[in-house]
């Protein structure tokens, strides 16, 4: 069995000799995947080459050259003079009569109706969408706000506005109208394509007020409202998404692209000013998802990939490119995971056949708490699972490569962040996966773990760094060049900080400690709250922690924990508790000098604690920006027990 005594994952030889990596190794003459990684950062334009063609890459025009630094590396652009619509390499499995029928898009709401789209029949969509979003008036460069819960109509949507060249604007379908509009208004956006509301826990979300209030606090030309039941939308200022989805169909190829035309920007928070505007362009994310897919995802046609995500993140426009781009299926679920029960997702991994699972730690962990109810259905079907948005503890990770991978499916640890693309670190099937930890730098990015004078370090936490810039980095921040800079190219000059404490191990494997802006120094010691954490989530009692680092006259800074627990705990019983056991563990120096119950932690969508926002409630410090906070109440919680 892959999956050893001490929760290492090991290659068996029939996985690692038809892994895609092994046939990439092959192709390129080389002897194993350390010369791989080497050639990567020594020879980028013969790696990307073989990458590239092994993912079918469709250009309009062959880029003449690898990369172009003539405005300094932090503006690099890539694939110099090539032309493309990524959304062609999509449908060159619709335009192949040997796939032109095969599955591209599974969609499952919370009621269980079930819908199936072929390549074919996805390509057809879109091209009607497409010809209705031009013949209204919106041309290639134009931002348009998209707003929509993950079913079909979002798919075709997203592919629909890449396909004739505009620029879109993922929005988070819980967003209310101010963060909505400040997004909208900074990049002055043409339109906004919306949802009127949908389901959740058999409860209806009404959308259609929030989208009216912001198309015209942003002043928009259109607003674009999709009603579920395919009625038209109330509101006589709007246009019908169901009139643009039966237009006449645009060309047969997506509107050619120069490889650095921006084809979606993505809206992030920062701990103080305004979001902060990612800008990614048709030469980078998609065709960095593309090779993460490959490389990391060992994506092939025929599989079935399904990671419950909202559109308005990250990972929803990561689902689409690295699933549909390699041929496989997309399997989107409109609902809550626990929708009627825990056993929601195992159930739909058995309907549906499932190869590939992505979630995040958060789930994992309600999935731990109810091991019997969370793998009711068959998940026999996987081959091979992922985790990403914030660090995972070695408990938590064994257990579900031992529950849902059933031991032999391996769980790629997947790290990297909006404005990277896709992963900085994360593993390969052809190594050993340590728990809780990545097995490599991704392939093409020279990722080092430095301390504050930028020097490699081993087996002590430091900052993740990327020392040469990326094929997938943002191309910057939204009329913004001089704080993209700052953000991640001055802090170390030369290098890309990337905010993630790490650590490696004498074996190269990373790890990820939590946040830069998460560091605690207790004792003179510069600690990451996840080494903390994983360690106190051995009490039993515990379900969730987040560990924050509070100033001190004395000490400096003291260790403050907010836990999340099983019922009848007490306040006093789970910090005696923890003390006790960090006491043991890890020593008195980090011993927590307060512990507060809870009931929830504060979160993103996707499932990140958000330790800063505890920090500053906690320390009557100023919030920042709170528009990715899914649970607000939350923080009120903090609130009362302040000191």
């Amino acid at each position: 069995m892959p999956l050893t005594s001490t929760g290492v994952w090991e290659p068996d030889a029939v996985t690692a000799e038809q892994s895609n990596v092994a046939a990439l190794i092959g192709e390129l003459g080389l002897g194993d995947y350390d010369a791989l990684y080497r050639l990567s950062i020594e020879e980028p334009d013969t790696y990307w080459r073989a990458v590239l063609a092994r993912c079918n890459i469709q250009w309009s025009q062959p880029y003449e050259a690898f990369a172009d630094y003539s405005r300094g590396p932090e503006f690099a652009k890539w694939f110099v003079n090539g032309r493309l619509n990524w959304t062609d390499t999509i449908f060159a499995w619709a335009r192949d009569p040997q796939t032109r029928d095969r599955i591209a898009l599974i969609a499952e709401n919370e009621s269980g109706e079930i819908e199936r789209i072929s390549f074919a029949e996805l390509r057809e969509r879109v091209r009607r969408l497409a010809g209705g979003l031009q013949a209204l008036g919106l041309r290639p460069g134009d931002r348009v706000g998209f707003l929509m819960e993950p079913n079909a109509s979002a798919v075709v949507s997203m592919l629909a506005l890449s396909y004739i060249g505009t620029v879109v604007l993922p929005l988070f379908s819980g967003f209310g109208v101010d963060p909505i509009v400040s997004r909208l208004s900074l990049c002055r956006a043409k339109a906004l394509i919306s949802t009127t509301g949908f389901y959740r826990r058999g409860k209806w979300i009404d959308r259609e007020a929030v989208a009216v209030q912001s198309a015209a606090a942003a002043k928009l030309e259109y607003l674009i409202l999709r009603t579920s039941d395919g009625s038209r939308p109330s509101p006589e200022t709007a246009v019908d998404w169901h009139d643009l989805a039966a237009a006449e169909p645009a060309g047969p190829v997506g509107e050619p692209m120069a490889s650095d035309d921006p084809f979606m920007i993505f809206f992030t928070s920062g701990t103080t000013g305004k979001p902060k505007g990612i800008v990614h362009s048709h030469g980078g994310f998609p065709l960095k998802i593309a090779h993460d897919a490959f490389v990391h995802f060992d994506m092939k046609p025929g599989d079935t990939f399904f990671w419950p995500a909202d559109m308005g993140w990250i990972a929803g426009a990561l689902i689409i490119a690295g699933t549909l781009i390699h041929g496989a299926t997309m399997l989107c679920y409109d609902g809550a995971y626990d929708v009627p029960d825990l056993s929601r997702v195992s159930r739909m991994i058995e309907r549906h056949k499932v190869t590939h699972f992505g979630t995040a730690p958060t789930m994992i962990r309600a999935f731990a708490a109810n091991p019997e109810l969370s793998v009711a259905g068959d998940v026999s079907s996987l081959r091979l699972m992922i985790t990403g948005g914030e660090s995972i503890s070695a408990e938590h990770f064994v257990w579900h490569q031992r529950h849902f991978g059933s031991g032999l499916a391996p769980l790629i640890n997947y790290s990297g962040g909006t404005e990277a693309s896709g992963a900085l670190i994360s593993s390969v099937i052809v190594r050993s996966i340590p728990p809780g930890g990545f097995n490599t730098a991704s392939p093409g990015i020279a990722t080092e773990v430095v301390n504050a004078e930028g020097e490699p370090i081993r087996q002590k936490i430091g900052e993740l760094v990327v020392l040469a810039p990326f094929v997938g980095m943002t191309c910057s921040f939204w009329e913004d060049d001089r704080r993209y800079l700052e953000t991640y190219w001055q802090t170390i000059p030369g290098m890309w900080v990337h905010g993630d404490l790490a650590e490696r191990d004498r074996d190269g494997n990373f790890y990820i400690r939590g946040r830069s802006d998460d560091t605690i120094k207790l004792a003179g010691k510069r600690t990451g709250p996840a080494e903390i954490e994983d360690v106190l989530l051995e009490v039993p009692e515990a379900i969730e922690l987040a560990a924050i680092g509070v100033d001190d006259s004395s000490k400096g800074q003291i260790l403050v924990v907010f836990a999340v627990c099983h019922d009848g705990v007490t306040p006093e019983g789970i910090e005696t508790a923890l003390q006790t056991h960090a006491d043991a563990r890890l020593g008195r120096a980090f011993r927590p000098a307060r512990v507060h119950l809870v009931r929830e932690l504060p979160k993103t969508r996707s499932g990140k604690v958000m330790r800063r926002l505890i920090r500053s409630v906690y320390c009557l410090q100023p919030t920042g920006d709170l528009s990715s906070l899914e649970n607000l109440s939350s923080l009120d919680e903090i609130a009362r027990v302040v000191p």
